[in-house]
This record gives C-alpha cells, sequence and structure tokens, in this order.
C-alpha cells in the first residue's frame, strides 16, 4: 500500500504563489485601464481643439465642448469628467483669454475642476501657458486648448489597496495645443 502526505510547506508556497500572481494580474487590469483612458483622452483632447481652431463655437449645444462631451469613447464625461476649452490670444507677447467654456457651465458633469490656464474672459484675464505653448503663438494669432479631466477609480480590489501605496491619481488630466 502506497501512502503519500502532502506538505504543509506546497500548500503555503502554493498561496504565496497565487497571492502574488493575483496582485500582479490585478494591477495590470488597472494601470492598463488608466493607461487605455489617457489615450482616449489624448484623442478627445486634439478633437477638441481642432473643432475650436476651425471655427466651432467653443459653447451650447452643437460647440465643441458638447461635441467632445457626448463623442464617442469608452469614458464617462456626462458623470466623471470635465471637458473645457480655451481660447488665448497673443497681444505683444500678453497672453490673454479670449473664450472659454466648460462642460461643468451646461450641468453636464459632476466632476468640479477649474483651468490649469486660468478662468474668465476679458482683457484683464491673463493665461498661464507652458514655454512650448508659447513658442506656438505668434503676435496676433489665437491658440485653442482643451483641456480634458476624467475621475478615474480602480476596478479591482488591489487598486484600491495599492492607490494608496503607489499614490495613483484619482483625477486623470490631458490636454492639447492647436
Amino acid at each position: 500500500m502506497l501512502i503519500t502526505s502532502v506538505s504543509g510547506q506546497a500548500i503555503a508556497e502554493f498561496a504565496l504563489a497565487v497571492t502574488l500572481l493575483m496582485i500582479f494580474i490585478f494591477a495590470a487590469i488597472d494601470f492598463g485601464r488608466a493607461l487605455n483612458d489617457l489615450q482616449v483622452m489624448a484623442d478627445l483632447t486634439r478633437q477638441g481643439s481642432d473643432l475650436a481652431s476651425r471655427g466651432t463655437p467653443l459653447g451650447g449645444n452643437t460647440g465643441a465642448v458638447a461635441a467632445v462631451v457626448s463623442g464617442e469613447s469608452s469614458l464617462d464625461l456626462v458623470n466623471k469628467g470635465n471637458v473645457i476649452i480655451t481660447a488665448v490670444t497673443n497681444t505683444n507677447n500678453v497672453y490673454k483669454i479670449s473664450g472659454q467654456d466648460s462642460s461643468t457651465t451646461d450641468g453636464l458633469t459632476k466632476l468640479v475642476t477649474t483651468s490649469k490656464l486660468g478662468t474668465g474672459v476679458g482683457t484683464n484675464v491673463s493665461a498661464t501657458l507652458p514655454a512650448a505653448a508659447q513658442s506656438l503663438l505668434q503676435n496676433g494669432q489665437t491658440l485653442f486648448i482643451t483641456e480634458v479631466f476624467y475621475g478615474f477609480t480602480a476596478l479591482t480590489p488591489i487598486g484600491t489597496i495599492t492607490n494608496s501605496a503607489v499614490n495613483m491619481p484619482t483625477t486623470l488630466y490631458d490636454s492639447a495645443y492647436f
């Protein structure tokens, strides 16, 4: 008669290996989702800036902001995002906000954010542009900037736990300049 015994060490090693494997799989799922969302946001920002630079009004039901929010994407911008399109005009190397609209002004979204360029429209409202964007904008020209903010939540339990350890952002951000 052949008697086999299972060692407790094998069970402990199996449990440790499965736990580590699950952590890596769940982390890959959440980071992959975040990267996918950032890629979709990059496409949406380019579309919004392109629409605005071609003469589409910034706001309103048929404006560039509404087009970006209602565009076909995997993101739920109505409930978890915000789109801000800003027109910045260079007047003798002074950058002024000449137009701005946001999806929050239409009551379309629950994520409240402010533009990283500045808020408000008028001759006394200066815009904060990165150096790379300043080099694009010649005197008398207008630059259209689309910013997309998106509230990211982890899908897996490990993503929720590692969110505090890795300090993964809860709001994703992307912008495009046209």
